[in-house]
C-alpha cells in the first residue's frame, strides 16, 4: 500500500505554475459562505497559508521561500530566512508568536523567526525525511511525517512521529504498512489527528482519525468514497477543514477538482464548504483564523 504516498513526499521543490496558471489565495466565511480574493499571481506558485496570532496576515510559501500577506490583501512580502535549503509548504507557526518551524528540501525540519534571520535545525540527521504538520499548543512537541527508503530503494509507507521542538530524539506514533500523513494536534494538545489508509483495504484511500497525543486510542473519523486528506482542528476546537479528494485519488496530487469540506471534531455533520481546482498547496497545512470563523486556501485555476 505504500509508494503512492512516499512519492508524494518527495516531489522537487520549489513547484512552479504550468503555462496560463495562477495561484489565487481565498479566505472564506465558513458560516456565511463569503469567500474574498486576497491575492493572485501569474508567477509565483503560493501554497498552503497559515495565519499570525493576531490574524493580521497570512503565511505562505512560493518558489521555496516564505511570504508574509496582509490579511487584507495586497502584495506577498518574502521573509528572508538567508541560508536555509528551498523550503516546501509544511510549515506550522510556534506558539510564541514569533518563529516558524519549516520544512526545507534537505529532509530537516528548522525553526525560524517570522520577523527574518537566521534559522536553526531541529530534527535530527536519522536518514528519514522530515514533513512538518503540527506543534503542540504549548509549543513544546512537533508532530510530523517521517519517510525513509528500504535497502533496495523503495519508499517505506510514511508515520507519524513526534520529537522536542528544541531538539531531540523522535517517537514513533504509528510504525505500520499503513501510509499515514497531515499530524496536527488538537488545540487542547490531547488529541493527534491525521489522514490514514489503515481504514481501507484499497491502496490510496486516505480518510481522516485520530489518536492520543501518546500514540493510543485509533478512532476513525470519516468513512466515504472520496479521498481525505490534512485536517485543520478549528482554534476553539469546534471544527476540522480538510481537502477532500475524488475517489481513486493517489496520495496528494496538484491540479485536481477538490472540494473543501467541513465537520465536527467527532466526523460528524459533514458538509461541502467550496469546490476548488487544487489540492496539493491549498490547504497543507492549518489554515484557520485565530477567530475560527475565517479559512484561507489556495487555488490554481488555468486559462480564463
Amino acid at each position: 500500500m505504500g509508494p503512492p504516498a512516499p512519492r508524494d513526499k518527495v516531489v522537487p521543490v520549489p513547484r512552479t505554475l504550468a503555462p496560463g496558471q495562477r495561484s489565487r489565495v481565498h479566505v472564506i466565511d465558513v458560516d456565511t459562505g463569503e469567500d474574498r480574493v486576497l491575492h493572485e499571481s501569474a508567477s509565483v506558485l503560493y501554497e498552503a497559508p497559515n495565519w499570525t496570532l493576531d490574524g493580521a496576515e497570512l503565511i505562505l510559501n512560493g518558489d521555496g521561500h516564505l511570504f508574509r500577506l496582509a490579511a487584507e490583501g495586497g502584495m506577498p512580502q518574502r521573509i528572508e530566512l538567508g541560508g536555509l535549503p528551498a523550503l516546501n509548504n509544511d510549515h506550522v507557526l510556534d506558539p510564541d508568536g514569533e518563529h516558524v518551524f519549516v520544512s526545507a528540501d534537505d529532509g530537516r525540519i528548522h525553526r525560524a523567526p517570522l520577523a527574518g534571520g537566521p534559522a536553526v535545525q531541529i530534527t535530527r540527521d536519522d536518514g528519514r525525511l522530515h514533513f512538518l504538520h503540527g506543534v503542540s499548543p504549548d509549543g513544546t512537541t512537533l508532530a510530523y511525517i517521517a519517510v525513509e527508503r528500504r535497502a533496495d530503494g523503495s519508499w517505506i509507507a510514511p508515520n507519524v512521529v513526534t520529537s522536542p521542538a528544541t531538539g531531540g530524539g523522535a517517537t514513533a506514533l504509528t510504525k505500520d504498512e499503513h501510509p499515514d500523513d497531515g499530524a496536527e494536534f488538537s488545540p487542547d494538545g490531547a488529541w493527534i489527528y491525521f489522514n490514514s489508509e489503515r481504514g481501507s483495504s484499497v491502496a490510496g484511500h486516505a480518510q481522516l482519525f485520530r489518536m492520543r497525543a501518546d500514540g493510543s486510542g485509533h478512532e476513525q473519523l470519516t468513512d466515504d468514497e472520496r479521498v481525505n486528506w490534512f485536517p485543520h482542528l478549528s482554534p476553539d476546537g469546534a471544527r476540522i477543514a480538510y481537502v477532500s479528494f475524488p475517489p481513486g485519488t493517489q496520495g496528494h496530487p496538484a491540479d485536481r477538482e477538490v472540494l473543501l469540506r467541513l465537520c465536527a471534531t467527532d466526523g460528524t455533520g459533514i458538509r461541502d464548504l467550496a469546490r476548488v481546482f487544487g489540492g496539493q498547496g491549498t490547504m497543507n497545512v492549518n489554515s484557520w483564523a485565530p477567530d475560527s470563523r475565517q479559512l484561507a486556501y489556495v487555488e490554481y485555476p488555468v486559462g480564463s
